[in-house]
């Protein structure tokens, strides 16, 4: 292959990246059989398999664990090129819970910001309650949320499942309250989480709390208690103790995102992180 094709390379990324090639399709804002045709041609130009397709998920092989940090320098050059008669930049006010993402939230916004970095992210991370506030007041161009029951417009990234996490090694005391590790005091999965047990009369106690994610998951890893949490952002390490110990079935909620930019720009910056967050 004497060149490459910026396309097929850009799609090869966001396949690696979300590991599918339907969110790769929903980041660049095209579908999934072209992004698969695209990574065929490049991998057949190359002469090399850089992907393994499974049913559910794509894999780097070990020939795309090499090409990968190439890839990545050539789309952070190609971006520059595009910028380099272009001096302007478009800010973007984004509101995200930790209660949606966890502690990844620096990882995803690092991913999200080298696509494009003309794109200045304002990021506000707060309660589910305050974003959905603070997006109906026109305070943050895009929220993403995690919400218990019905709620105001938005598109569904995702359902998640709850469950009673705790270290391993946390003993139960079966006539003792629970320990709970929870959020600030106003976040929506902590009032969830209290009311879960006070409708089923088990008996509780404030174990912890901890003003962001970082420190819920630290506690919960070292034993200090329970954390109601969904499965998908529970600390590595936890278990989910609900059934051992006989506490109440939490249910699910949904990730939703709402949005109001109308720049392509913009539009192209929200389909990134919704693809991220999907799934």
């Amino acid at each position: 292959m004497s060149t490459l094709d910026i396309d097929a390379v850009a799609s090869f990324l966001r396949a690696a990246e979300l590991k599918s090639f339907t969110r790769a399709a929903e980041a660049l804002g095209t579908t999934q059989s072209l992004v698969s045709t695209r990574v065929k041609r490049l991998e057949d130009g190359l002469g090399r398999l850089l992907l393994q397709r499974h049913p559910r998920l794509v894999r780097l092989t070990a020939e795309g664990e090499r090409f990968l940090p190439a890839a990545q320098d050539l789309m952070a050059a190609h971006g520059k090129a595009l910028l380099a008669f272009t001096a302007t930049t478009e800010r973007i006010a984004v509101g995200i819970s930790e209660q949606a993402v966890g502690a990844e939230v620096p990882a995803v916004l690092a991913r999200l910001s080298a696509h494009d970095p003309g794109i200045v992210i304002n990021l506000r991370i707060e309660s589910s309650r305050a974003l959905e506030e603070a997006f109906e007041r026109g305070e943050i161009d895009v929220a993403i949320v995690r919400r218990i029951g019905p709620g105001r417009t938005g598109e569904v990234l995702r359902d998640d499942a709850f469950g009673w996490f705790a270290a391993g090694s946390l003993v139960w005391q079966p006539d003792a309250p629970v320990p709970l590790v929870s959020l600030v005091a106003d976040c929506r999965l902590r009032a969830h989480g209290i009311d879960t047990l006070d409708r089923a009369g088990i008996s509780w106690r404030e174990a912890f709390i901890g003003g962001g994610m970082a420190a819920v998951a630290a506690a919960v890893q070292v034993g200090l208690g329970v954390s109601p949490l969904a499965a998908r952002i529970a600390p590595a390490g936890t278990i989910d103790v609900g059934p051992d110990w006989g506490l109440p079935a939490l249910g699910a909620s949904q990730v939703v995102l709402r949005s109001n930019v109308a720049t392509p720009r913009a539009s192209a910056f929200v389909r990134e992180l919704a693809a991220a967050f999907r799934g």
